[in-house]
């Protein structure tokens, strides 16, 4: 397949799974990373190994650490994407971080709100701006391309001891409606994949908490999500299987987000 999938924030949790599941289809993929260089290329290395096992030679894959909240280093991982594998056919703006520690509204810090408003909305807010200038200047006629938002139910649930969290994925979620409103008419699919709870290291410390939750019917499939459910959906949301779908929320939550009595 031409071109790669910039998939961010792919050195664990989400992202990785991600990243694992477009190499088993033969996607090329840019495994971006803030800092965990080891886990970085782990996963590279878990890819081609994905990728040779079921028949893909051609797929290649590489790190690239960059921070996306920062706007030199999104120009950087984009610049190197380009330069590796010619173009770019995709885009999942999956990384982000929690609150470094939990704080009733009425206790957050600004600092706190500050960093997680620039990592998990500004910076894919603009790593796609980056991305679209370089699409809408390429000849017309390039084969479908997508971005993939991926945000939380945290977009529309309160959780009111991690109140920016919330805010930066309420954020994202609009992001992702007004990224899909300008691109439509270029043949560009933009999605928001919007997980419930997940089984990542992310959420490592209240896994006991979230034990009893699922256990009693919080979730309705009764079990945690894990970085394989997003990243089979993420693959076919890029493959174009709904490219008549461009704005849709795509739910991957086990029916976390159905009102019931």
């Amino acid at each position: 397949m031409d071109g790669a999938v910039i998939v961010t924030g792919a050195s664990r949790g989400l992202g990785r799974g991600v990243a694992l599941e477009l190499a088993r289809h033969g996607y090329s993929v840019v495994v971006n990373y803030r800092g965990n260089t080891a886990a970085a290329q782990a996963t590279v290395a878990d890819c081609r190994r994905q990728a040779q096992e079921a028949g893909h030679r051609q797929a290649q894959f590489t790190a690239v650490q960059a921070n996306i909240a920062s706007s030199d280093d999104r120009a950087r991982l984009v610049d190197t994407a380009y330069e590796r594998f010619g173009s770019v056919r995709a885009l999942v703006n999956n990384a982000g971080v929690a609150p470094q520690e939990r704080a009733d509204i009425l206790e957050a810090s600004e600092r706190s709100f500050q960093e997680l408003i620039t990592t998990n909305l500004q910076g894919p807010y603009f790593l796609t701006q980056l991305v679209a200038r370089h699409w809408l200047a390429e000849p017309s006629g390039e084969p479908f391309r997508a971005v993939v938002f991926v945000t939380s139910v945290s977009a529309t649930t309160a959780s009111v001891n991690r109140g920016e969290y919330c805010v930066s994925k309420a954020g994202l979620a609009m992001a992702a409606q007004l990224w899909s409103v300008r691109l439509a008419p270029h043949n560009i699919g933009v999605y928001e994949l919007r997980p419930g709870v997940m089984q990542t290291d992310m959420t490592a410390a209240v896994q006991a908490t979230y034990d009893s939750k699922i256990a009693d019917g919080l979730v309705p499939q009764r079990r945690w999500g894990t970085p394989e459910d997003v990243g089979r959906a993420a693959r076919s949301l890029i493959a174009g299987d709904f490219a008549f779908s461009t704005g849709s929320v795509i739910y991957s939550d086990g029916g976390l987000h159905l009102p019931r009595l």
